[in-house]
């Protein structure tokens, strides 16, 4: 497919008028054709008029064609082929395995909700059916439904170009809930960007949707979001990335007249508490599994494991050693863009330069540009707990082993977190007795608790949690990623005394949908 260099805005293409832009191959720092003109308050006006314009009808779409807007969706991503792929590994210096597995997490992701949709338990029916007779007083007729909030501005993040992207899981869950979507595309991957939001655009047109269903601007700097998230006709935002760029977008949500919520997942360091039976038995391969992990594509995951926690002693010296030479053994890997890269090093120098902070090892040098060096630290947790600087996700190969004097200590540590995406203990079975002491604390820190695994990797299923406790996300009680993810874009609405014609099909006294409703208390399937 061939690029243009354009907006989307429903199914037109929109040459922009601000900033450009051009993609940077971090691998090499050559600039990649072609250039991008960002967009004006004209083209955010335009975009989310026709959004809103296509709001009642788009929501009120069968089940069924929505799951077969989601599904058309995933099949031409696919048809990309190695288009996107190259692209992708050109604009962000990724590796292709691991391209190609976020393009099938991507095309998964859209056809789970594609799934979802079509059983429809999310409207979440309840009927309260009138009692007339009921004593001391009758009871009217109740019904209630979930509806979608309105149009939905997404952001596009740099460390997923294509998961959390522009047909990535917030896009996903808010067309499964009946929601256009506005994405303002990361300016690191405009390419890929443009050659997935045609795929959606040609998805649209193919299943009939409404136009303003989708699209995509671009943008140099704040100002294209900006106006994003303050326009009246924007009703919720999801948003990946860095946690200034989150609050930013919160503070601007809630100075509107009509404050909107904004599901932001913005900063987590993803704790790693290594207990001593584990330590007595794996030590050596808990060390190479936890470099090998942190190093895994310069740690570019907001689920990097950038805080390990363990009691002082023989056992932990041991395990230390080992990760040492792991990493002073390891190679260097291309982070995703210079900005990323820079962020990384400033990073790096905050903790060389902490007096209380003592550099363990270091990947080898590189001549190639924007290369990670994955690095470990200690402290002791004394240190740690007094000192919040040292709380501060470092986006990459980095992590901080926090000595404890014991396991109490460990606690302490435990409390002092700020809210994490993931909480991990590695324990063997001799461990969990105390283990189940630190589960409390981990179940107040933590979306997600892992017991002898490590955080990267999420699988995309109805039991997923991608979320936490801010500043992991902005809002605790969801999750971005899993089917659940769907509910961040619903209301519910109660229709009291409606007469049946005037009910939305889910809510009909035939349940004419077969949906599984709460009936009277009971459910009704």
């Amino acid at each position: 497919m061939f690029l243009t260099g354009e907006m989307l805005i429903g199914q037109q293409s929109v040459t922009g008028s601000s900033a450009p832009i051009s993609a940077i191959n971090p691998a090499t720092g050559e600039r990649l054709e072609p250039v991008y003109l960002g967009g004006s308050e004209a083209e955010v006006e335009r975009a989310a008029t026709l959004a809103w314009q296509a709001f009642d009808a788009f929501r009120e779409t069968t089940l069924s064609q929505r799951a077969e807007f989601l599904n058309a969706i995933a099949i031409e991503i696919e048809a990309l082929g190695d288009v996107l792929v190259e692209r992708i590994i050109a604009e962000t210096g990724l590796p292709r395995a691991r391209v190609e597995g976020e393009r099938a997490r991507t095309c998964m992701q859209l056809r789970l909700f594609a799934e979802v949709v079509s059983r429809g338990d999310w409207l979440d029916v309840r009927v309260e059916p009138a009692l007339p007779d009921r004593q001391p007083l009758p009871r009217l007729d109740m019904r209630l439904r979930q509806i979608p909030l309105g149009p939905v501005a997404v952001f596009g993040a740099s460390n997923f170009p294509l998961a959390f992207s522009v047909a990535g899981g917030d896009t996903a869950s808010a067309l499964a809930s009946g929601c256009p979507v506005i994405v303002k595309a990361h300016s690191s991957h405009p390419g890929t960007s443009e050659l997935v939001g045609r795929a959606v655009q040609k998805a649209a047109a193919q299943c009939s949707m409404p136009e303003g269903v989708f699209s995509v601007l671009f943008g140099s700097g704040r100002e294209v979001g900006a106006k994003l998230v303050a326009h009246k006709f924007i009703k919720a935002v999801g948003f990946t990335g860095s946690f200034s760029g989150g609050t930013a977008l919160m503070n601007i949500a809630q100075a509107r007249k009509e404050p909107i919520p904004v599901y932001a997942e913005m900063s987590s360091s993803n704790p790693v508490f290594l207990l001593q039976g584990a330590l007595s038995t794996r030590s050596a391969a808990l060390a190479e599994t936890f470099v090998t992990t942190l190093n895994n594509c310069a740690g570019q995951f907001c689920t990097s494991p950038g805080l390990l926690i363990a009691e002082k002693g023989a056992l932990l010296s041991s395990f230390v050693e080992s990760a040492s030479a792991f990493m002073n053994e390891s190679s260097t890997n291309t982070m995703l863009t210079p900005g990323i890269y820079e962020a990384y090093e400033k990073g790096l120098s905050l903790l060389n330069d902490n007096p209380n902070v003592r550099r363990l090892a270091q990947a080898k040098e590189s001549d190639l540009p924007n290369q990670c060096r994955g690095s470990l630290f200690s402290v002791g947790a004394k240190d740690f707990i007094q000192d919040e600087s040292l709380h501060e996700e470092v986006f990459g190969s980095a992590a901080i082993i926090v000595e404890c004097d014991n396991f109490e200590e460990m606690v302490l540590v435990a409390e002092s977190l700020e809210g994490q995406l993931t909480a991990t203990i590695q324990a063997d079975e001799s461990d969990l007795g105390v283990a189940k002491h630190l589960m409390p604390t981990l179940e107040r820190k933590a979306g997600r608790l892992l017991v002898n695994g490590w955080p990267p990797g999420l699988e995309v299923n109805h039991a997923t949690v991608h979320g936490g406790p801010f500043p992991a996300t902005s809002d605790s009680r969801t999750t971005s990623v899993g089917s659940a993810a769907i509910t961040r874009f619903l209301r519910p609405v109660c229709y009291q005394s409606v007469p049946d014609m005037l009910l939305p099909d889910a809510l009909q006294q035939s349940n004419p949908l077969m949906l599984k409703r709460l009936y009277n208390g009971d459910w009704e399937v």
